[in-house]
C-alpha cells in the first residue's frame, strides 16, 4: 500500500502558495476563520497568518506537527503548548522588514516633510528596527535605539534608556514583538515622557499600545496594528494622523518572502526539496503613500478585515 500523502491545512489569503506544494501534499485552503478545531483534526501541518491562533483550543486532539506562519510576528502561536506536545513550528523573521520601513518613512515624510535633523527614537533594533535605523542614518537624522534584550547580551554602549528615547525624540516607533514585557508599553506614563510635538507610529503589534491612553495623547498618532482587530476603536481612528488596516508589511515582495520562509519550513519538516518559487515581474511606479490607506479606512472602518484581505498591489521602496 503507498502511504497517503500528508494533510496541509492553508490560510486562503497567503499569497503565491497555491500549486506549491500539491505535488507532495493534499493542500486545503480555508478563510482563517474556518480554520477550527474540526478542520485541523486531520491535517498534518498547518500555514497561517496572524489571524489563526494556534493554541490548545485549536490543535488539542489534532495530529498536527507542523505549523508555519508565513509572518514576522509569531504570538498567535502557543509555543509551549507546542514544544510539549512535539509539534514544530516556525515564522518569517525579516520577510516584510523592508515593507514596514517604507511604511514608516512614507509617515515620517508626510508629517514632516525634511527629515534632516531630526532625531528618531526605534524601540526594537531586530530585524525591522535595525532597517529603520538604517533608512533614518541614510536621511540624516540621529538615531536613538532602545533594546532591553540586545543591550543585556551586547552591552549599554549602542543603546539608550526608553526615558531617554522618548524625552529626545521628534518620532517614537516601535518594532518589538508582543510578550508580557511589551504588552501595553506604549500607556499613559510613556506618553508622558514623549515630547508633546512627537510623533508616535505603531507598526508593530496593536496590544503593545494601550488604546486608551492612546486617545488622551497629546502626540501625532499614526497606527497600523490595533487593539482588538479587526474590531478597532473608531475613537482613536478619528484621532490619529494616519490610520490602516494592519497593512505595514504588505509589499508584494515582503509576502513573496514571507510565502517562501513558510514553505522552506513545511519542506525542511517533511523532507521534500524546495519548489521553484514564482519570481515578481518588474514594476514602474511610485513609492508608497500612506495617505491613500488611510482614506480608505477612515471612510470604511467597517471593511477593516476586507481592506487587509484585498489589498492592492505595492512594491518595496527599493524597487524605485
Amino acid at each position: 500500500m503507498s502511504t497517503p500523502r500528508p494533510l496541509i491545512l492553508a490560510d486562503s489569503h497567503i499569497p503565491f502558495l497555491k500549486g506549491l506544494l500539491e505535488a507532495y501534499a493534499e493542500v486545503r485552503y480555508l478563510d482563517p476563520t474556518a480554520i477550527n478545531a474540526a478542520a485541523v483534526r486531520e491535517a498534518d501541518a498547518l500555514l497561517v497568518r496572524t489571524r489563526t491562533h494556534c493554541n490548545a483550543a485549536l490543535l488539542e486532539g489534532s495530529r498536527v506537527r507542523c505549523i508555519a506562519t508565513a509572518t514576522i510576528g509569531y504570538d498567535h502561536i502557543d509555543t509551549a503548548y507546542c514544544r510539549q506536545h512535539g509539534i514544530a513550528w516556525s515564522n518569517a523573521p525579516g520577510c516584510n522588514a523592508n515593507s514596514v520601513v517604507n511604511y514608516v518613512a512614507s509617515a515620517c515624510q508626510s508629517v514632516f516633510g525634511r527629515l534632516q535633523g531630526r532625531c528618531i527614537g526605534i524601540i526594537g533594533a531586530g530585524q525591522v528596527g535595525g532597517r529603520v535605523a538604517r533608512w533614518a542614518e541614510s536621511q540624516g537624522m540621529r538615531v536613538l535605539l532602545n533594546d532591553p534584550p540586545r543591550a543585556a547580551r551586547e552591552g549599554v554602549e549602542r543603546f539608550v534608556s526608553r526615558q531617554t528615547l522618548c524625552r529626545e525624540a521628534d518620532i517614537v516607533t516601535v518594532h518589538t514583538p508582543l510578550d508580557d514585557s511589551t504588552r501595553h508599553l506604549i500607556d499613559r506614563r510613556f506618553l508622558a515622557e514623549c515630547q508633546p510635538h512627537a510623533l508616535l507610529i505603531n507598526a508593530a503589534r496593536g496590544p503593545i499600545a494601550d488604546t486608551e491612553a492612546l486617545l488622551e495623547a497629546g502626540q501625532t498618532l499614526v497606527i497600523d496594528c490595533w487593539e482588538n482587530e479587526p474590531e478597532i476603536s473608531r475613537a482613536l481612528l478619528a484621532r490619529v494622523r494616519f490610520g490602516t488596516p494592519h497593512i505595514a508589511g504588505y509589499s508584494q515582495d515582503g509576502k513573496l518572502r514571507g510565502t517562501q520562509q513558510a514553505v522552506e519550513a513545511i519542506c525542511r519538516h517533511f523532507g521534500w526539496e524546495l519548489p521553484p518559487m514564482p519570481v515578481l515581474p518588474a514594476f514602474q511606479g511610485g513609492p508608497y503613500d500612506i495617505l491613500a490607506d488611510s482614506e480608505a479606512l477612515k471612510a470604511h472602518p467597517e471593511q477593516f478585515e476586507s481592506l487587509r484581505n484585498h489589498y492592492p498591489v505595492r512594491r518595496d521602496f527599493y524597487q524605485f
